[in-house]
């Protein structure tokens, strides 16, 4: 094949010898393997690029030289054969080694350890020698590595199941694939399960097993067989021999090394890691994949541990922990100074590991909720980071290409002697050895690129990840001692702009004395020191820095734990910014912050204030987060969590106007019909685990009122109908417990109103109406849709025709979908008696009035001429267009749209464009009042950011200007109406 890749075709100037002493070394000792190989012999009769770059890899690798001289075969297969081919040959050779020969001979434990050493001296040989020459990349070398450490393992694992069975400690299914079936299965951890290990790599391996496999005749005995199984494993792989060792093998990321056997039953483990498992241990299973034994087996208990390592909630504490971890590395191995000579490139300042606990910890955060994130290895996860904006296109390649020379340099100090050893040499000549094997002309441009590869892992870690260190310039001392006020802590206080520094001095010291739950722990009260300064300037940033305090007093009295919280606002400024922003105008946001802190975890997303996610995009995630859902109560749970999530975050965006009032509403909207739609489909299939299908049975929900116009509010309830149809024939449902069809289809709504509003741990999805259904509250909860259309067309009243200018299908079976849209547009679809519906019309709005009169000039939505008015203008004119002649889409429309399509032919001049201006000006103030706080807008009771935030929403300098807007507005829009629902 042409692309194969040849030692005969490397580039004569990829390398350059040591120096002489050592060229003619290697000279020698080629002379001397060419007298047993032809091969070596046609090598050695002219100077070729081939045969010079032989000679320049024996001089730097006295490994590799030593090996060849050995077994000169390899070296002759090498540079005779394609190397990939050969690699195949060689790594099927060591995954079969256990398999009985054509006598059916069993191969012993000897034999198979001398077949395992064998296959890897020569893959490591000729890998490297592939590297050398540049014909294989870091990536190659990586990937191959892993391939054979994986087929070692599958093989040994495989001989000793065989060996066990023949002996009676276990019954296989099939002897032919001892593994298959068996239960016991190999998760590679750490490089090994990322396919990223290195030449002298250790293999982090755990070993876990299915007591109802059916392997073992006596699961009493699962312990000491399996134990004496794995010691026998580890002797395999590791033990040195005169053909030398396999890998060295470690099984100490196990659950509780210290007290548990060398395989682990997996209900046991998963036991373990449910209630005591550990963030490192999350982290280390990032990287975790099956390599040997009952792979089957090995992936659903990766799958089932999912939960344990991507969390449904942001982690934000765990960033301390792996922290933690890095801190404690960088103590016993030596971090120092940014250094080329004697330089840890995995552990060391800018090094390799610098990069994996970014990446790590950032999988660590998000993964629960990006799935994209959770790729084993860096380079994939540093390209997912870059694509969820998480770190720029540049950061990404800065980092990639630092990872991957960095992987180069460790394996040439590797192939220098086969050491495990991650440390450049601290010599001037060996140092050179290096740089030559690296490709460069001396050590003076090996050290620069190393200096500025190093230095660029190191300024992205510390950007990305590490925070300022403790007492650092421009910090300062606060002291919050019980029972007295420290003066200078005061002064600090008073110069911030705090009016009663000895009162909000009394109230910080009321946190650090536990007064609240959220304050109890050592470690919240550890954080919450570190967060102090800065969050004090943060309060101080706004106008009235005592009541954002006590604010935030407020708030901590209600939050359940405060370490999360706290690692959060440590770790991201923008974030602790924000907080204050909600707590000056938007305490029912604090409110759902304080119940539910996870609903920060989207404002990690860069993307956050730079665009609104489509509602392709949310289906996306939700998805994402469902699919790991394991019963229908976790299904409910997390359709919860997700909308608090997202609907804070649509809050959000609009609080800080990155997003206008109409966006949110369709934001809002879109969100919920998503929600809708996993909720029937959650119940569906509850119902039919139940009861069965319904023969035929179909079922649609419309979206009514503002969540059918895309005008939900933060606050909104959701008003729906359910309509279904089935097959005439059918008398009952075909499940264990059959059902009627108005018990099956009613049964089945009551679960979607209780799957969206029934309030569990993590609160409710949206309160759910159904009053707008046919008959209201006294008829059925479901309407089969004939009915639906019957009622619509004979029993309907205008009010509830005006309703349905509203509807729009939310989610449902598609034929059922054409049929309701059908009858929607055929009832809408109808000339009418313009006077009647003109007089009914007025009448309702008076009647509107007269029991729901507005409280004050700050009731935009039951103000003369405020939403009501817009809203009935807009539904009106749908109801009357063609007995004015005018064609219009019916159904589904914002009352904006519904406005611009109509309102030019069937308003006033200039009538048209106030009355948007009003819809535009009392939307923006509903939505943003129903965003910040529950109930109604009172000025002397609101908080001023709320006042401040109104007067943004509505282009105003003061509340004074604003409220003379409202009143000219309203008038206007009143006046409107008058001229609009007029006979």
């Amino acid at each position: 094949m042409t692309n194969e890749k040849r030692l005969d075709a490397v580039n004569a100037d990829v390398i350059r010898p040591f120096n002489k002493t050592e060229a003619k070394a290697a000279m020698t000792a080629l002379k001397e393997m060419a007298a047993a190989e032809p091969a070596i012999a046609t090598l050695m009769a002219e100077e070729t690029p081939l045969r010079d770059f032989v000679v320049s890899v024996f001089s730097l690798s006295p490994y590799l030289r030593e090996t060849a001289v050995i077994t000169p075969s390899i070296l002759s297969d090498a540079t005779s054969e394609p190397l990939e081919p050969l690699l195949d040959s060689i790594v099927a050779r060591a995954r079969n080694c256990w398999r009985p020969g054509k006598g059916g001979t069993v191969p012993s434990e000897a034999e198979v350890m001398v077949a395992l050493r064998r296959a890897k001296r020569e893959a490591a040989f000729v890998i490297a020698i592939a590297d050398l020459a540049r014909l294989f990349s870091a990536f190659d070398t990586t990937r191959w590595l892993t391939a054979l450490a994986d087929a070692a393992v599958a093989a040994a694992i495989d001989h000793l199941l065989l060996n066990a069975h023949g002996s009676g400690k276990l019954k296989l299914a099939d002897p032919n694939e001892p593994s298959g079936g068996s239960g016991l299965a190999v998760i590679g951890m750490g490089k090994h399960g990322a396919g990223e290990l290195n030449y002298s790599s250790d293999i982090d391996v755990v070993v876990f097993f299915d007591v109802d496999s059916g392997t073992l005749p006596d699961p009493l005995d699962a312990s000491e067989t399996y134990g004496r199984m794995m010691r026998r494993l580890v002797r395999i792989l590791q033990e040195r021999t005169g053909e030398g060792y396999v890998f060295r093998t470690d099984l100490r990321l196990r659950p509780d090394p210290g007290s548990t056997p060398l395989a682990v039953s997996m209900d046991a483990a998963m036991i373990y890691y449910e209630g005591r498992g550990q963030n490192w241990e999350r982290a280390a299973y990032i990287k975790a994949r099956p390599v040997a034994g009952d792979i089957a087996a090995g992936t659903l208990f990766l799958k089932q541990l999912q939960p344990f390592v991507f969390r449904k909630y942001l982690d934000y504490a765990a960033i301390a922990d792996i922290h933690g971890i890095k801190r404690q590395i960088h103590a016993h191995k030596g971090y120092g100074d940014i250094a080329v000579k004697g330089h840890d490139v995995k552990l060391g300042r800018g090094g390799i590991r610098e990069i994996e606990f970014f990446v790590q910890t950032q999988q660590l955060i998000a993964g629960g909720r990006m799935t994209d994130l959770r790729s084993r290895r860096t380079d994939e996860t540093l390209s997912a980071l870059a694509q969820a904006r998480w770190i720029t296109p540049v950061v990404e390649r800065e980092l990639t290409a630092a990872y991957w020379f960095l992987r180069d340099v460790e394996h040439r100090i590797q192939m220098v002697r086969d050491e495990q050893s991650h440390k450049l040499p601290t010599t001037e000549a060996e140092l050179k050895r290096i740089a030559l094997m690296m490709g460069f002309a001396d050590t003076a441009a090996f050290s620069a690129r190393m200096d500025t590869v190093l230095r660029t892992v190191e300024r992205c870690y510390a950007r990305l990840f590490e925070k300022e260190p403790e007492g650092g310039e421009g910090k300062v001392s606060l002291v919050f001692a019980a029972g007295q006020d420290d003066a200078k802590t005061l002064d600090y206080l008073d110069k911030l702009g705090f009016e009663r520094p000895s009162v909000m001095s009394g109230v910080i010291r009321g946190w650090y004395a536990g007064r609240y739950r959220a304050m109890q722990s050592a470690e919240a009260r550890e954080r919450l020191t570190a967060l102090m300064p800065d969050l004090l300037q943060a309060f101080a940033a706004g106008k009235r820095p005592d009541d954002v305090l006590l604010r935030f007093d407020s708030f901590l009295s209600g939050l359940p734990a405060g370490i999360q919280l706290f690692s959060l606002l440590g770790s991201n400024p923008a974030i602790l910014s924000l907080l204050v922003t909600i707590l000056s105008s938007a305490p029912r946001l604090a409110d759902i912050i304080a119940a539910r802190p996870h609903v920060f975890d989207g404002l990690l997303d860069p993307r956050l204030m730079t665009e609104m996610p489509t509602k392709a995009d949310m289906k996306g995630r939700l998805g994402n987060f469902l699919s790991s859902s394991s019963h229908h109560e976790d299904v409910l749970d997390r359709l919860r969590i997700f909308a608090a999530e997202q609907r804070f975050l649509i809050g959000v965006r609009l609080l800080t106007g990155a997003i206008s009032a109409e966006v949110a509403a369709r934001g809002f909207s879109e969100l919920a019909d998503l929600l809708i739609e996993q909720a029937l489909a959650a119940v569906i299939r509850e119902m039919e685990t139940a009861h069965g299908q319904y023969p035929g049975g179909r079922v649609i929900v419309l979206g009514m009122g503002k969540l059918g116009s895309f005008e939900l509010t933060a606050g909104s309830d959701v008003d729906i109908i359910l309509l279904y149809d089935y097959d005439d024939s059918a008398e009952e449902s075909s499940g264990p417990k059959p059902l009627d069809s108005m018990r099956y289809f009613s049964r089945l709504t009551q679960r979607l109103i209780a799957a969206l509003s029934a309030p569990t741990a993590e609160g409710i999805v949206f309160e759910v109406d159904l009053r707008l259904r046919p008959s209201g509250n006294k008829g059925p909860v479901a309407t089969r849709i004939n009915a639906f259309g019957k009622y619509q067309r004979e029993e309907a009243w205008t009010w509830e025709h005006l309703a349905l200018t509203r509807a729009r299908v939310i989610c449902g079976d598609d034929s059922l979908r054409a049929q309701a849209d059908v009858v929607m547009d055929e009832v809408l679809g109808q000339k009418r008696d313009v006077g009647k519906v003109t007089s009914e019309v007025a009448e309702m709005r008076a009647l509107i009035t007269q029991e729901k009169p507005p409280k004050d000039i700050w009731d935009f939505k039951l103000i003369a001429g405020g939403l009501v008015d817009i809203e009935f203008i807009a539904q009106y004119l749908q109801l009357i267009a063609l007995a004015r002649g005018v064609e219009v889409d019916t159904g589904g429309m914002s009352t904006a749209q519904a406005l611009k399509a109509l309102g030019d032919k069937m308003m006033a001049p200039g009538d048209l464009d106030t009355a948007l201006e009003a819809l535009i000006l009392f939307t923006a103030l509903s939505q943003t009042v129903r965003l910040c706080i529950d109930g109604d807008f009172n000025p002397r009771e609101a908080p001023q950011g709320l006042i401040e935030q109104l007067c943004r929403a509505g282009d105003c300098p003061d509340l004074k200007t604003l409220e003379g807007e409202v009143k000219r507005l309203s008038k206007a829009g009143r006046e409107i109406f008058g001229r609009v629902v007029s006979a």
